[in-house]
Parts: structure tokens; sequence; C-alpha cells
């Protein structure tokens, strides 16, 4: 466990394979665009005292006390387990908080690095692995701030079952308590599942999901994630939701487009049809060099958790979670198959 200890070092900003990243982008930097190097720079120190904060908060784990009365780390949990998530961020405790905007604050500096590197690479072609690596880097942070907002949703799903949000309470509970973790250190499943979606962009077609499936495979999506919405019994809102994963679209616009292409007599739809019906550009994961950007497949996921949300509020038809939330459900059901956090 992790506990205050103000003259006690907090953890490193960053594994060894990004430690070495960074030193080798700032040397580079250094050398041919000092102003982002000195910039950047700050920006790390900047992040070093925010991580610092995070760990001399005192632990999440620990029994606190305020105005006399004692708040367990059981009693942390089941207050989780009643948010109904209309008060956010608000009704978190602040190592919660502190983690959360640590995280938000490492996504932006490695977001800074890309955009340095991007414009570094445009006149020396020397250095685009390091582009590369920054985006691989950039998008398991991405990632992993994805898996907090997916377990923060279920704890506010009314027909989540009570010990599955315990679970889920007690995940983030971990997570918030070193700031360090990231998504591979809890939950390799859907690292590997986001990793191949982030690389596939989908082709729509006939709408039927088989070529974006096989995309999935031969970008070494895990067996287990694909399985899970291919076992016997499986149900048609995890059906619906994997779709939406599939394409990137909501349950919402699939049905529109099928609509639209039956009326029209249309067999199969390309992505300057469908953005012209759904009245807004298809986003991709990644460009046609398989360069991938995690922005899209955060702004994809978001849009699918917000359209989920909005179904069970107004009473209407589709999936009442993402597909993400459905394998995360049977994964904290089923612990001894999630990885063991650290710390």
């Amino acid at each position: 466990m992790l506990h205050a200890s103000p003259n006690r070092p907090g953890p490193e900003l960053f594994d060894a394979a990004e430690a070495a990243l960074i030193s080798d982008t700032m040397v580079a930097l250094s050398a041919h665009q000092p102003k982002d190097a000195a910039l950047l720079s700050r920006q790390i120190q900047q992040l070093q005292v925010l991580n610092q904060t995070v760990f001399d908060s005192p632990s999440l784990s620990a029994p606190q006390t305020l105005g006399g009365e004692t708040r367990s780390p059981q009693g942390l949990v089941m207050h989780l387990t009643r948010s109904d998530g209309l008060t956010g961020d608000l009704d978190l405790p602040i190592k919660a908080t502190l983690q959360r905007t640590y995280l938000l604050a490492k996504i932006q500096l490695l977001r800074g690095f890309v955009i340095s590197v991007e414009a570094l690479c445009r006149a020396q072609e020397k250095y685009a692995p390091l582009a590369e690596g920054l985006r691989e880097e950039l998008a398991q942070s991405i990632y992993t701030q994805m898996a907090e907002d997916l377990l923060l949703a279920l704890l506010r799903k009314p027909k989540v079952e009570i010990p599955t949000k315990r679970r889920a309470a007690r995940q983030l509970i971990q997570i918030w308590n070193n700031a360090t973790v990231e998504i591979d250190d809890f939950c390799p499943l859907l690292e590997s599942a986001w990793h191949a979606r982030n690389r596939v962009n989908p082709g729509l077609g006939c709408l039927l999901g088989t070529t974006e499936y096989f995309r999935l495979v031969a970008e070494d999506c895990s067996d287990d994630f694909l399985d899970f919405f291919a076992r016997d019994g499986v149900s048609e809102a995890e059906n619906q939701a994997f779709a939406e994963f599939l394409f990137g679209l909501t349950w919402e616009e699939l049905e529109s487009l099928r609509s639209e292409m039956k009326r029209q007599g249309i067999e199969a739809a390309d992505e300057t049809w469908a953005a012209k019906v759904l009245g807004r550009a298809i986003e991709h994961d990644c460009d046609d060099c398989h360069t991938i950007d995690p922005i899209a497949l955060y702004r994809s996921y978001t849009r699918r958790q917000l359209a989920a949300d909005y179904r069970i509020l107004a009473g209407t038809e589709g999936p009442r979670r993402t597909a993400e939330a459905y394998l995360m459900i049977y994964l904290l059901n089923n612990e001894s198959d999630l990885a063991t956090l650290v710390g």
C-alpha cells in the first residue's frame, strides 16, 4: 500500500521503455528543436510534482477520519457502488481526483511529444521510429483512461449487480492508489482489443462486420475477447454492442444506415455515402500508413458510452452497455481472469 510520506520520493514517472523513449526524444529535440525541448522539459517537471502529490496523499485503502467520522475502505466501496454518476468527479475522493488529473496531464505531455517529433520527422525522416513509439505510449495511456471511465460507468448502471459494482469499485481504488498503473497491469485483455481496433478502419460494405472481424484477427486481437462475443448463448444486446465496436458507430447510426441502404436499394455502403446519411464525418482510427490515432478511438468509445446511457434514461431500444462493458462485467465476476494490480 502507498501512504503519505513527504520525505520519500514518489514512483518513477515512466517505466523503462517510456523512459528510454523520452530520453532519446529529448536528445533529438534538444539538437534540432531546442524551444520544444525546453517546453516539454518544464512539463515533465510539472508532471513530477503532480505525481509526488498523488503519492503523498493518504492511501484509499486506509481508514480516514473527518468531522469525527471515520470512513473505512469498505465504506468507500459502498459509497462508490451507490453512485448514480450525476455528480461526476465531485463524488470521488481527493486522491482519485488527483490520479485522474495526473493521467490526463501525462496524456497531454505525450501528445506534446508526438506533435513536436512529427514536426521534426517532416524534416528528418530518420526520427520516424521515435514518433511511432510515442504514439504507442500515448495510446496506452489513453486506453488506461478509457478503462477507468469504463469502470466508473459500471458503477452508475442501474442493472449491474451490487457484487459486480463492489469489484469494480475495489479495482478503481487500486488504480487511484497508484498513479503510475497502466492498463496492462490490470486488464491486458481490453488493451489487446483496443490495440487491434485502433489499427482497423471499418470498410462498412454490407454492414455485416465480417471483414472488420477478420481485420481484428489480423491485428492480433486477443482470441479471448473475440471468443466472448462468439460464444454460445451470446445475447442480442451483446451482438449489437459488438457491432458498434466493430464499426465505431452507435446502434442508432447503424440502424439508420441499414434503413437507408434498403430504401435506396444499396447493397454496400462506402464512407462518403455513410457520412452524408449520418450528417457527420467518419473518423479514422488509423491512416493509410498505419499511423494510429488513439484520440479517434477514445471519441468512438465515448460516443458509444453516451448512447448507452441515453438509452437507459430514455427507455429506447439498443444495447444498454458498450461491448467493453459486457466483457468487463464478465471479467469482474471471474476475477481469476483479471491481471493482479501492482502497488
